[in-house]
């Protein structure tokens, strides 16, 4: 086909393709809306008919009534006929022998006004209401009926009370014949065939644009009856409307003709410009001929041949940059955990990508606060500022644009409205927010597995950028662009987290929740290198609980289980938060309490071994507690050893000896000869040293037991006060003491304002302190 003929047959099927389709339309409509009106008419005229048939029904119970009420039925019942209230009145005694029956009366049976009856296929000849006919003593003596003829002038009034025409057949099972209509002579059989295939009380049509519904016979309309009303369609529409398609089709075909030949030439060059195109020749133009439409058709043409040839060289440069920014991220990701680097990359690559002047990446944290890990470009854009003066972005959850995009999890873009009151979001024109979460977050909440109340997967946080450079807002493809980026936030936080989590486990106890053996050589080393290198004490307690082997035995090992978990926790809650608490192995621990001496580990043990002794251990299912002790081991650095082995090893033969002495004590590793170095009392008037933490090493005379080894404190682990408790003698060498740290009073074991590591990287606490 030729180009000409394809214009001709493409004009005519954008013309005329409308114009069908909208007498197809229209067409339909007009018959939808006159079935629809139709059907409503016929809705309210049921309804009326029912409602009407209800009236007369209540009208004939109440004149019954009266007739049953009065003590000469029979006058009561010939006045009401002769006032027109009821056409008649039977009375029937109890054994069904008419009483009385009203002069006139129409031949029986009646229509019941109850419902159907057994003689629903006789013709209608009067609708019937009855009532009981009681003595005073309430005893039945008959019936009253009240009846009113059901006549042509009954149908009539059913018609000019709904407005359409009304037939009434001989009986409801059937509309083979007629008792009353006032329907005409020539719509009359094209209705009752239309009624005769009715299913129950739906709408039918005639061939004659007439639309049927049967109402009755039923509980509350016992008449069989057919209404209908005429169709409201215009005459002639089908035709009106084949002819203006006709007309359209004509004129269509002249002006394709004409159009087609007057557009080829140009089109043709526009083709071979385009083939041009096609082939990668961006240079190719065409002429523009006139400054009409086709004109500028070639002049538009020739403008984005040029423009798409700078797109191109845009699109290249971007594509280059593109693949660094994510040659970067993919290098950052595979080399790092470190999480502010990563989302600093993802952040600074979002920005290239979109071309924003400034950003901020949020995450969620404890509280429902969306707390800034990285921006750029928004110094000074925000009011809040942290207690040390720095700028801090805060957001609660649910407030403002980055706050309502964390809760609904609904990405967010627009403009800004300037307003006067003081925001927590930073100041710009233009923003653009998308939320990201961890990845098997979303898949959880798309399987309907984990989700909050509305549905939504939980934010881990939100990737805002501000103020679009060239552009007025940001578009849609920078939200698909941020998308991009926000998923590699969310698997970035994701993977951090999990590596943390994993070393986390990899460290931790899984029964009790304490370290395990694997940090704690860990641990001890660092902690000894710490107070090496700032001449503080290491306390190490060795525990284990004696004749745990019993309880095993005794109650079983899901027991012993549960003893190990709640000894656990009292260790947690008996230490400071810097302290450090393992399971070595089976029933055995060790404590790290860094910045404490001898006394101040004794008074830890002795509160350990009461806290264990004192309150026994319930295990559920068994009938009493299970009664258990602790013995400890003390060792200090560097009284008992210069390295971790070494002051944990002197805890462990401290921890034998206290088993040996009985158990449930502590005893207190031997100083060894080579440390001259003790505990040293203090005075009540003395000075602690500025940074109130007790130091090792520190010059004076050496308490010694007699015919024993250096002490720093008791060896046996006897009350305070005890002959057995020897503590130094408070009168030596005041100068050199240092009386915050040491744990010598009562509440020597709990944390002080001051406590807590001096130095070095920590994992989370186990312990809560007191």
């Amino acid at each position: 086909m030729t180009l000409r003929g394809r214009l001709t047959a493409a004009f005519l099927v954008v013309v005329l393709g409308p114009v069908l389709l909208g007498a197809l339309f229209v067409a339909s409509t007009v018959t939808a809306v006159d079935r629809s009106r139709s059907t409503e008419r016929l809705a309210v005229a049921a309804s009326t008919v029912r409602t009407s048939v209800d009236a007369l029904c209540q009208q004939l119970r109440a004149a019954a009534d009266v007739v049953a009420l009065t003590t000469d039925p029979a006058v009561a019942a010939a006045q009401l006929v002769g006032r027109g209230l009821v056409t008649a009145v039977l009375i029937t005694d109890v054994a069904g022998q008419v009483s009385y029956v009203s002069p006139g009366a129409p031949s029986t049976p009646w229509r019941d006004c109850s419902g159907p009856t057994t003689d629903a296929t006789s013709p209608v000849r009067a609708l019937a209401a009855h009532v009981d006919l009681r003595d005073r003593a309430g005893a039945l003596l008959g019936t009253v009926t009240a009846a009113q003829l059901v006549d042509p002038a009954f149908v009539a009034r059913l018609a000019a009370v709904t407005g359409v025409a009304v037939t009434l057949l001989d009986s409801g099972a059937s509309a083979a014949r007629v008792t009353h209509t006032t329907e005409s002579r020539e719509v009359r059989d094209a209705v009752l065939a239309a009624a005769s295939t009715a299913d129950g009380e739906r709408v039918t049509e005639t061939s004659q644009g007439r639309y049927v519904r049967r109402i009755g016979p039923s509980d509350a309309q016992p008449l069989p009856l057919v209404v209908s009303v005429p169709s409201e369609r215009p005459p002639g529409l089908y035709v009106t409307l084949i002819g203006v398609v006709v007309v359209a089709a004509l004129l269509a075909v002249l002006t394709a003709w004409r159009l087609a030949r007057v557009t080829t030439r140009p089109l043709m060059e526009l083709a071979g410009a385009v083939d041009r195109v096609a082939h990668g020749d961006l240079t190719a133009r065409v002429p523009v001929r006139s400054r009409d439409e086709l004109g500028r058709l070639a002049a538009a043409f020739n403008r984005m041949t040029r423009e798409t040839g700078s797109y191109v060289a845009a699109l290249t440069s971007n594509r280059d940059q593109l693949r660094g920014h994510l040659a970067v991220l993919g290098d950052t990701l595979a080399s790092t955990h470190d999480l502010q680097r990563i989302l600093r990359v993802i952040l600074r690559s979002a920005i290239g990508a979109t071309g924003a002047r400034a950003g901020a990446v949020l995450l969620v944290e404890t509280g429902g606060v969306l707390v800034a890990q990285c921006t750029e470009g928004l110094e000074g854009r925000w009011p809040e500022v942290d207690a040390d003066g720095s700028p801090t972005l805060r957001v609660p959850v649910g407030v403002g644009v980055v706050g309502a995009v964390a809760a609904t999890g609904e990405p967010q873009r627009g403009r800004a409205e300037p307003t006067d009151a003081p925001s927590v979001e930073p100041r710009c024109r233009t923003y653009v927010a998308v939320p990201f979460a961890a990845p098997g977050a979303v898949a959880a909440a798309l399987g309907g597995c984990a989700a909050d109340e509305t549905g939504v997967a939980a934010a881990l946080g939100v990737l805002a950028l501000y103020d679009r450079l060239g552009a007025d807002e940001f578009d849609d493809d920078d939200l698909v662009t941020l998308r991009t980026f926000a998923g590699h936030a969310a698997v970035a936080v994701d993977n951090v987290r999990v590596h943390e989590e994993a070393q986390r486990l990899s460290l931790t106890d899984p029964l009790t929740g304490l370290w395990n053996y694997r940090y704690l050589r860990e641990s001890i080393r660092r902690e000894v290198e710490r107070a090496s290198r700032f001449g503080r004490m290491l306390s190490v307690l060795a525990l284990d609980l004696d004749r745990f082997k019993d309880v095993n035995d005794t109650y079983g090992h899901a027991a012993g289980d549960t003893v190990l978990a709640e000894f656990a926790r009292r260790v947690r809650g008996e230490i400071r938060e810097v302290d450090l608490a393992f399971r070595q192995g089976g029933e055995e621990f060790v404590l790290l309490l860094p910045e404490t001496d001898a006394r101040g580990a004794a008074i830890v043990a002795e509160r350990l071994g009461a806290a264990v002794r004192e309150t026994p251990i319930a295990v559920e299912a068994y009938a009493g507690p299970v009664l258990v002790t602790v013995s400890v081991g003390i060792a200090v650095y560097p009284d008992n050893g210069s390295t971790g082995r070494e002051v944990l090893e002197a805890a462990d033969d401290a921890l034998y000896a206290a088993k040996a002495a009985g158990r449930d004590t502590y005893r207190v590793a031997e100083v060894r000869p080579e440390a001259a170095t003790r505990e040293i009392p203090v005075l009540a008037g003395a000075v602690s040293p500025p940074d109130g933490l007790p130091r090792a090493g520190q010059p004076g005379p050496v308490n010694r037991e007699p015919g024993g080894p250096a002490r720093s404190e008791p060896a046996v682990g006897v009350p305070e006060g005890s002959p057995g408790h020897a503590w130094p003698d408070s009168a030596d060498d005041p100068a050199d003491i240092d009386a915050d740290a040491a744990r010598t009073g009562p509440d020597a074991a709990r944390p002080g304002p001051g406590g807590g590591a001096s130095s070095g990287p920590h994992p989370p606490r186990q312990s809560r302190g007191r």
